[in-house]
Protein backbone atom coordinates (compact mmCIF):
# COMPACT_ATOMS: atom_id res chain seq x y z
CA UNK A 1 0.00 0.00 0.00
CA UNK A 2 1.27 3.45 -0.90
CA UNK A 3 2.23 6.18 1.54
CA UNK A 4 -0.79 8.46 0.43
CA UNK A 5 -3.46 5.75 0.81
CA UNK A 6 -2.37 4.37 4.37
CA UNK A 7 -2.55 7.96 5.37
CA UNK A 8 -6.13 8.53 3.93
CA UNK A 9 -7.48 5.00 4.67
CA UNK A 10 -6.68 5.75 8.61
CA UNK A 11 -8.45 9.63 8.57
CA UNK A 12 -11.20 8.29 6.47
CA UNK A 13 -11.77 6.08 9.97
CA UNK A 14 -11.87 9.19 12.74
CA UNK A 15 -15.29 10.83 10.93
CA UNK A 16 -19.09 9.84 12.57
CA UNK A 17 -22.10 9.97 11.22
CA UNK A 18 -23.17 13.88 10.42
CA UNK A 19 -20.02 15.08 11.45
CA UNK A 20 -19.18 18.65 9.06
CA UNK A 21 -15.49 17.56 7.73
CA UNK A 22 -13.22 20.41 5.92
CA UNK A 23 -10.66 18.59 3.28
CA UNK A 24 -7.46 20.65 2.41
CA UNK A 25 -5.56 20.84 -0.74
CA UNK A 26 -3.74 17.68 -2.35
CA UNK A 27 -3.65 14.44 -0.03
CA UNK A 28 -6.77 15.25 1.63
CA UNK A 29 -8.92 15.60 -0.55
CA UNK A 30 -8.35 11.33 -1.26
CA UNK A 31 -10.18 10.84 2.09
CA UNK A 32 -13.60 11.65 0.26
CA UNK A 33 -12.72 7.64 -1.82
CA UNK A 34 -12.44 5.39 2.00
CA UNK A 35 -15.12 6.74 4.03
CA UNK A 36 -16.94 3.76 5.32
CA UNK A 37 -20.36 3.16 3.33
CA UNK A 38 -22.44 3.05 6.38
CA UNK A 39 -20.81 6.73 7.58
CA UNK A 40 -22.64 9.66 6.46
CA UNK A 41 -19.94 12.91 6.07
CA UNK A 42 -20.83 15.93 5.09
CA UNK A 43 -17.97 17.76 3.49
CA UNK A 44 -17.49 21.10 3.66
CA UNK A 45 -15.40 23.75 0.93
CA UNK A 46 -14.10 27.13 2.16
CA UNK A 47 -15.28 28.13 -1.42
CA UNK A 48 -18.78 28.13 -0.28
CA UNK A 49 -20.20 24.19 -0.29
CA UNK A 50 -21.42 22.11 2.03
CA UNK A 51 -22.30 18.38 0.60
CA UNK A 52 -19.58 18.33 -2.10
CA UNK A 53 -18.80 15.36 -3.38
CA UNK A 54 -16.23 13.59 -5.92
CA UNK A 55 -16.64 15.05 -9.90
CA UNK A 56 -19.54 13.25 -11.65
CA UNK A 57 -17.34 9.97 -13.78
CA UNK A 58 -19.50 11.59 -17.12
CA UNK A 59 -17.09 14.66 -18.05
CA UNK A 60 -20.35 16.34 -19.66
CA UNK A 61 -21.43 16.71 -15.91
CA UNK A 62 -18.77 18.82 -14.39
CA UNK A 63 -19.90 21.64 -12.91
CA UNK A 64 -16.68 24.29 -12.61
CA UNK A 65 -19.07 26.12 -10.15
CA UNK A 66 -18.87 23.52 -7.52
CA UNK A 67 -15.02 22.68 -6.64
CA UNK A 68 -12.95 21.80 -3.76
CA UNK A 69 -9.99 24.13 -2.44
CA UNK A 70 -7.89 23.26 -5.06
CA UNK A 71 -9.76 24.14 -7.52
CA UNK A 72 -10.70 20.91 -8.90
CA UNK A 73 -14.54 20.52 -9.51
CA UNK A 74 -16.53 18.15 -7.41
CA UNK A 75 -20.22 17.52 -7.36
CA UNK A 76 -22.74 18.03 -4.63
CA UNK A 77 -24.84 15.41 -2.80
CA UNK A 78 -29.03 15.84 -2.55
CA UNK A 79 -29.26 18.23 0.09
CA UNK A 80 -26.47 19.77 -0.35
CA UNK A 81 -25.79 23.96 -0.78
CA UNK A 82 -24.18 26.17 -1.70
CA UNK A 83 -23.67 29.85 -0.03
CA UNK A 84 -21.11 32.69 -0.48
CA UNK A 85 -18.08 33.09 1.22
CA UNK A 86 -19.06 35.41 3.77
CA UNK A 87 -21.74 32.67 5.01
CA UNK A 88 -18.76 30.26 4.18
CA UNK A 89 -16.43 31.46 6.80
CA UNK A 90 -19.24 32.17 9.45
CA UNK A 91 -19.55 28.75 9.03
CA UNK A 92 -16.26 28.07 9.94
CA UNK A 93 -15.62 31.01 12.87
CA UNK A 94 -18.63 29.98 14.09
CA UNK A 95 -17.26 26.61 15.25
CA UNK A 96 -19.50 24.42 12.86
CA UNK A 97 -16.83 22.29 11.18
CA UNK A 98 -16.36 18.84 13.20
CA UNK A 99 -12.67 18.12 11.68
CA UNK A 100 -10.34 19.74 9.40
CA UNK A 101 -8.06 17.63 7.22
CA UNK A 102 -4.40 19.80 6.37
CA UNK A 103 -1.12 18.76 4.84
CA UNK A 104 1.64 20.17 6.97
CA UNK A 105 5.24 20.99 6.01
CA UNK A 106 5.75 20.85 10.25
CA UNK A 107 3.85 20.24 13.04
CA UNK A 108 4.93 19.77 16.38
CA UNK A 109 4.59 18.09 19.52
CA UNK A 110 2.43 21.23 20.82
CA UNK A 111 -0.02 20.93 18.13
CA UNK A 112 1.34 23.79 16.05
CA UNK A 113 1.26 23.80 12.65
CA UNK A 114 3.80 25.33 9.92
CA UNK A 115 1.90 24.29 5.97
CA UNK A 116 1.39 27.52 4.24
CA UNK A 117 4.69 28.76 2.93
CA UNK A 118 8.38 28.20 3.57
CA UNK A 119 10.71 31.33 3.69
CA UNK A 120 11.95 32.08 0.06
CA UNK A 121 9.94 29.85 -2.06
CA UNK A 122 6.82 31.39 -3.24
CA UNK A 123 3.92 30.88 -2.00
CA UNK A 124 -0.16 31.10 -3.22
CA UNK A 125 -1.34 32.35 -0.18
CA UNK A 126 -2.65 31.21 3.53
CA UNK A 127 -6.07 30.56 1.62
CA UNK A 128 -8.97 29.83 4.39
CA UNK A 129 -6.40 27.92 6.46
CA UNK A 130 -5.94 29.97 9.49
CA UNK A 131 -9.13 30.28 10.14
CA UNK A 132 -10.21 26.42 9.46
CA UNK A 133 -7.60 25.50 12.37
CA UNK A 134 -8.81 27.72 15.16
CA UNK A 135 -12.73 27.62 14.30
CA UNK A 136 -12.97 23.64 13.84
CA UNK A 137 -13.18 21.41 16.59
CA UNK A 138 -10.93 18.92 15.44
CA UNK A 139 -7.56 19.60 13.03
CA UNK A 140 -6.22 16.77 11.75
CA UNK A 141 -2.32 16.74 9.66
CA UNK A 142 -1.99 13.88 7.43
CA UNK A 143 1.46 14.07 6.41
CA UNK A 144 4.65 11.59 5.20
CA UNK A 145 6.74 11.38 8.33
CA UNK A 146 9.30 12.83 6.38
CA UNK A 147 10.51 15.33 3.85
CA UNK A 148 12.19 14.38 0.87
CA UNK A 149 15.39 15.13 2.21
CA UNK A 150 14.47 12.40 4.89
CA UNK A 151 14.13 14.85 7.51
CA UNK A 152 11.15 14.49 10.00
CA UNK A 153 8.11 16.39 9.52
CA UNK A 154 7.00 15.26 13.46
CA UNK A 155 9.26 18.04 15.76
CA UNK A 156 9.70 19.65 18.76
CA UNK A 157 9.05 22.86 17.97
CA UNK A 158 8.20 24.51 14.51
CA UNK A 159 10.83 27.13 12.73
CA UNK A 160 8.47 27.93 9.67
CA UNK A 161 5.79 30.34 9.86
CA UNK A 162 2.74 29.24 11.74
CA UNK A 163 -0.62 28.56 10.44
CA UNK A 164 -1.78 28.33 13.88
CA UNK A 165 -0.30 27.64 17.39
CA UNK A 166 -1.70 24.65 19.41
CA UNK A 167 -4.35 23.90 17.10
CA UNK A 168 -3.37 20.26 15.81
CA UNK A 169 -5.69 17.23 17.74
CA UNK A 170 -4.27 14.34 15.13
CA UNK A 171 -1.29 13.27 13.26
CA UNK A 172 -1.32 10.75 10.91
CA UNK A 173 1.21 9.58 9.06
CA UNK A 174 3.07 6.78 6.71
CA UNK A 175 3.74 5.24 9.87
CA UNK A 176 1.95 6.08 13.04
CA UNK A 177 -1.03 7.68 14.68
CA UNK A 178 -0.44 10.10 16.89
CA UNK A 179 -3.02 12.18 19.26
CA UNK A 180 -2.29 15.54 20.89
CA UNK A 181 -2.57 15.32 23.86
CA UNK A 182 -2.41 17.95 27.37
CA UNK A 183 0.80 15.90 28.32
CA UNK A 184 2.49 15.89 24.90
CA UNK A 185 2.25 13.74 21.58
CA UNK A 186 1.11 10.61 22.30
CA UNK A 187 1.58 7.66 19.55
CA UNK A 188 -0.75 4.88 19.69
CA UNK A 189 -1.17 3.27 16.40
CA UNK A 190 1.41 2.57 14.08
CA UNK A 191 1.52 1.29 10.22
CA UNK A 192 1.66 -2.28 8.84
CA UNK A 193 4.68 -3.61 9.11
CA UNK A 194 6.21 -0.59 11.49
CA UNK A 195 7.87 -0.80 14.71
CA UNK A 196 7.73 1.91 17.32
CA UNK A 197 11.14 1.89 17.21
CA UNK A 198 10.83 2.51 13.70
CA UNK A 199 8.76 5.82 14.13
CA UNK A 200 10.56 7.26 17.07
CA UNK A 201 13.67 7.38 14.83
CA UNK A 202 12.25 9.38 12.57
CA UNK A 203 10.16 11.95 15.17
CA UNK A 204 12.42 14.58 16.15
CA UNK A 205 10.06 15.10 18.99
CA UNK A 206 9.21 13.92 22.51
CA UNK A 207 6.77 11.45 22.48
CA UNK A 208 4.33 9.72 24.88
CA UNK A 209 4.02 5.68 23.84
CA UNK A 210 0.53 4.45 24.77
CA UNK A 211 0.58 1.06 26.61
CA UNK A 212 -1.81 -0.29 24.20
CA UNK A 213 0.08 0.62 20.59
CA UNK A 214 -1.49 -1.22 18.14
CA UNK A 215 -2.02 -1.85 14.40
CA UNK A 216 -3.54 0.74 12.35
CA UNK A 217 -7.18 -0.61 11.10
CA UNK A 218 -6.95 0.12 7.08
CA UNK A 219 -9.77 -2.06 5.74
Amino acid sequence: MKPKEIITRRAAKLFKDGDVVNLGIGMPTMIMQYIPEDIDVWFDSENGVLGLTAAPENEEDLDFNLVDAGGIPGGIRVGGSTFSSFDSFGLIRGGHVDYTVLGAYEVDQYGSLANWMIPGATCAGMGGAMDLVTGSKNVVVVTTQTNKAGEPKVVKKTILPLTGKRVVTHIITDMAFFRVVPEGLLLEEVAPGVKVEDVLALTDADVIVADDVHEMDLS
